[in-house]
């Protein structure tokens, strides 16, 4: 399939079937609290790491579901990469631009970025964001974030490691809906997507909060076949 056909991968997908209702505005209440209740973020930093350091100097990274920007738009802008953060929450955003004011912000659905309106990358970060679709909806995600880059482009993904799908759970005094897939299925999305995996870890995680509950987090280097 072509890149352009890629990126039009969501128009295969019901748009009357995207529900985001609360998602955002649970987020925009979360606002400051998100980092305090993630203080410690190992895993993502590490699979950043991997990011900044495997792509080309000053490479177009994309950070979809950027949050606060903390810590990977920080990162990999400190790393000397051009990166574009995309968050459906207005109050992260105001965040991610005072944590990280070198970086490009804007507030955008992922589906919405089928249209190719913010170009091409050479890389991709979608750290816990394609968790808060619904099941069916993530390897649309993927293969539009596959168009969007460019070819051998690099993706690092992260979801937590859960047979879910548009699950209703507490979060920091609000409600979020989240999807997820055990291992080996997500190796199958992934691949599915046209993804090659480069290299794969997990991790026990305890969040500061106890109004969160522990989870296995999942990191996969991903490469664009």
């Amino acid at each position: 399939m072509s890149g352009d056909g890629n990126r039009r991968d969501y128009d295969g997908y019901a748009r009357a079937g995207l529900d985001r209702s609360g998602q955002a505005e649970a987020f925009d209440a979360i606002g400051h609290r998100y980092d305090e209740a993630f203080p410690h973020k190992e895993g993502q930093l590490g699979a950043g790491a991997w990011l900044a350091a495997a792509l080309p100097p000053g490479s177009r990274v994309l950070d979809a579901g950027c949050g606060t920007g903390l810590p990977t738009a920080r990162q990999l802008t400190d790393a000397g990469h051009r990166v574009v953060g995309v968050d459906l929450s207005p109050g992260m955003l105001e965040l991610a631009r005072g944590n990280v004011p070198k970086a490009e912000f804007h507030l955008a659905d992922l589906a919405d970025l089928r249209d190719g309106r913010l170009g091409t990358f050479d890389g991709a970060a979608a750290f816990f964001s394609l968790l808060m679709l619904p099941r069916p909806e993530i390897p649309h995600a993927l293969r539009m974030l596959h168009g969007l880059l460019r070819p051998g482009g690099l993706l690092a993904l992260s979801m937590v490691e859960a047979d879910v799908d548009d699950y209703a759970m507490p979060f920091l005094g609000n409600t979020i809906r989240v999807s997820g897939y055990l291992r080996d299925e997500l190796r199958q999305v992934v691949g599915e997507a046209g993804f090659e995996v480069a290299g794969e870890h997990s991790l026990a995680y305890a969040p500061a909060s106890t109004d969160v509950p522990p989870e296995i987090q999942l990191f996969l280097n991903l490469r664009r076949a």
